[in-house]
């Protein structure tokens, strides 16, 4: 190499450079109407194609038993937003609609029978997100109750053919929760008792909505079980057909980091590894979150098109998303 400064600066690295990483992403689970302009702008210059917000999250510690009339206002106001999202940023807005299980909900009831109806909507393309839940807002929702909210979901599920999101419990690895709920604006006393052993949380409640799955007659492959950590992971790959999704944005809380996913992927194969943000706005997040996982995995290692199968093509396909 010809020199033409005064002082050594070394010769540049014997391998290749990398090429650029231009790698598009769908985001199959976030709270899209927590989170600030500037975080959907982040989406747009990070490769993002589209977004699903989930139409009615967490109730936030709710001072009040929650309604069904609160969670309509959630749905209809989720589809309001999307409209408006989608007019600004260069992302495609979708919308999921579904009753979650993080509080107890009055007249569940009412809020099942439109849902069927919500779902005919063309921005509507998941229900959920929704599952069995350990530990609620304020507001305690019993195993038999969440069993039949949960379950004719997965019935209307399998009757409108979308696909569901199923949330499951934090990761029980080493109580990541209260180590950092510092980083998360609802981790206070407004969290009631668990109803599962804290310790296999995780796995009691995905079992439990397995079940559900079996008895609403509905595919392994309408069924994304979101929220992945290494605990669950031989359980959804290994005795069924259902995706798995790793919400990427918050890793102290969930359990796993980009090795663990470039791991499950290695062992387990990229078509049914999804990955997901779960942003929201009351928690420490990254709207970077997708593409800085994306650069991980490929430093780590992960085949450039295993990680667009995982982050582009099966929620693509799952979605329904350019068919």
């Amino acid at each position: 190499m010809r020199r033409i400064t005064n002082r050594p600066i070394g010769d540049a690295p014997s391998d290749d450079a990398p090429e650029p990483l231009d790698v598009p992403w769908i985001d199959v689970h976030q709270h899209t109407q927590s989170l600030t302009w500037n975080d959907r702008e982040a989406f747009d210059l990070s490769g993002g194609q589209a977004t699903v917000m989930i139409a009615a999250g967490y109730y936030w510690a709710p001072y009040r038993p929650v309604s069904a009339d609160d969670v309509r206002f959630l749905w209809d106001d989720a589809l309001r937003r999307a409209a408006c999202f989608d007019h600004r940023h260069f992302y495609d807005q979708y919308v999921a609609v579904g009753v979650h299980t993080w509080a107890g909900v009055e007249g569940s009831e009412e809020l099942l029978a439109v849902l069927p109806d919500y779902c005919e909507d063309d921005r509507v393309v998941a229900i959920g997100e929704t599952g069995i839940e350990s530990t609620h807002h304020t507001s305690r929702w019993g195993l038999d109750d969440q069993r039949t909210v949960v379950g004719e979901q997965f019935h209307i599920a399998r009757e409108t053919g979308l696909p569901v999101l199923v949330h499951t419990p934090g990761s029980s690895k080493g109580g990541l929760l209260a180590q950092y709920s510092h980083s998360y604006e609802e981790a206070n006393e407004s969290f009631t008792e668990p109803l599962l052993d804290p310790e296999t949380a995780k796995t009691d409640a995905v079992e439990i909505d397995l079940e559900l799955v079996d008895e609403a007659g509905l595919r392994d492959e309408r069924v994304v079980i979101d929220h992945a950590s290494p605990e669950i992971v031989p359980l959804v790959l290994e005795t069924t057909d259902c995706y798995l999704s790793f919400s990427v944005s918050a890793p102290w809380l969930r359990g796993f980091d980009p090795a663990d996913v470039a791991e499950v992927i290695e062992e387990y194969g990229a078509d049914r590894i999804m990955l997901d943000t779960d942003l929201i706005g009351a928690m420490q997040h990254d709207a970077f979150a997708m593409k800085r996982t994306i650069m991980d995995l490929c430093r780590l290692g992960v085949d450039r098109e295993e990680i667009r199968t995982v982050v582009y093509e099966n929620p693509r396909r799952v979605l329904g998303l350019g068919d």
